[in-house]
């Protein structure tokens, strides 16, 4: 079976995953779609593809699935639209900013029993999947603790930042759902502090460019999680989690993992730029979940769930900011 795909934006994110698509057996990038008619025709030209509108992607017979690419504020309603003309649809995350808009999408899709997975693609990474295998494998034993930092090389342009939902919704909602994946129990309760401290523009425009966040589950786990906009020696990206019998890390990565020793020390290549190297074999990975649970016709995952559930941990974290105070997810 090969799965027919329309591409809707193709902007940094889009690229990804066109690459993911040519690169996944059972996948064909049929058409692309943007409003910049250059970007559109670039990628489709580089992937064999033709250029579509939306309208034309929705109405076509030669198209099964989409992913969606396009900015927040569109998810939701094309999540609804392609749902309704039977497409499977694969989402960037978030949902939508808001959470209300978040449950009114995913009952659409619930009623009209259509197919979405959401684009979490750390839980795809194989460093970070090897960590979870080795606490489903017992190594650990029963997980205690989790820490993951998650530091960008650079702060967005402030135009970015002002549709973005936040540092929250838009970036530590990746670790809230690395944190869920890990933990495997549902968070009670989130702890968060913000700051500005790279870019004081970000903080003129409402946001942090900074931030530190506890999570407790109702057991008693923990999760920190640590985000920087600022990292100058690279994107920074690692977990440890820590149990009952030991710990299990995934450290950054490097693009070349070698090391050089002289008289003068050890010396190591510099980690990844940016997300588009860091996880190349993610977005591939989850790519072909999406494929797979389309041929299978079994759910796929991260779920509209997943996505729903680390929103709400965002929102508690905005709400702990402002408070200066511990909050309850049951409270938002």
């Amino acid at each position: 079976m090969t799965v027919r795909i329309g591409l809707l934006g193709a902007g940094r994110i889009g690229k990804a995953h066109a690459k993911a698509l040519s690169a996944t057996e059972g996948a064909l990038l049929v058409a692309v779609a943007d409003v910049f008619a250059e970007a559109a025709e670039a990628l489709a030209g580089a992937h064999g593809a033709r250029v579509s509108t939306i309208d034309e992607i929705a109405a076509a017979d030669d198209i099964d699935a989409v992913v969606i690419c396009t900015p927040t504020d569109t998810h939701a309603d094309l999540i609804e639209r392609f749902a309704r003309v039977g497409k499977a649809v694969f989402c960037e995350k978030p949902i939508d900013l808001s959470v209300d808009r978040v449950k009114a999408c995913l009952a659409t899709v619930e009623e009209l029993g259509a197919t979405l997975m959401i684009g979490f693609n750390r839980r795809f990474d194989p460093h970070f999947k090897a960590v979870r295998d080795a606490i489903d494998d017992g190594l650990v034993g029963d997980v205690e603790m989790v820490h993951i930092t998650s530091r960008d090389p650079g702060p967005p342009p402030g135009t970015y930042i002002q549709v973005s939902g936040g540092i929250f919704r838009d970036m530590t909602i990746h670790d809230f759902d690395m944190a869920r994946f890990l933990l495997g129990e549902e968070v009670s309760t989130v702890y968060a502090t913000g700051s500005v401290l790279v870019d004081p523009e970000i903080g003129k425009l409402g946001d942090y460019d900074s931030a530190t966040v506890v999570l407790t589950t109702g057991s008693g786990k923990q999760c920190s999680i640590s985000n920087s906009r600022r990292a100058t020696y690279g994107y920074d990206q690692r977990i440890e989690v820590h149990g009952s019998k030991g710990a299990v890390a995934a450290e950054n990565q490097r693009p070349v993992g070698i090391e050089v020793a002289t008289d003068a020390g050890f010396v190591r290549p510099p980690l990844h730029d940016f997300f588009m190297t860091r996880y190349i074999d993610a977005y591939a990975a989850e790519i072909a979940a999406f494929v797979k649970a389309i041929e299978t016709g079994t759910p796929p995952h991260p779920s509209g769930d997943d996505g729903l559930k680390a929103l709400l941990l965002a929102e508690a974290a905005l709400k702990s900011v402002a408070e200066r105070r511990s909050v309850g997810v049951d409270e938002i």
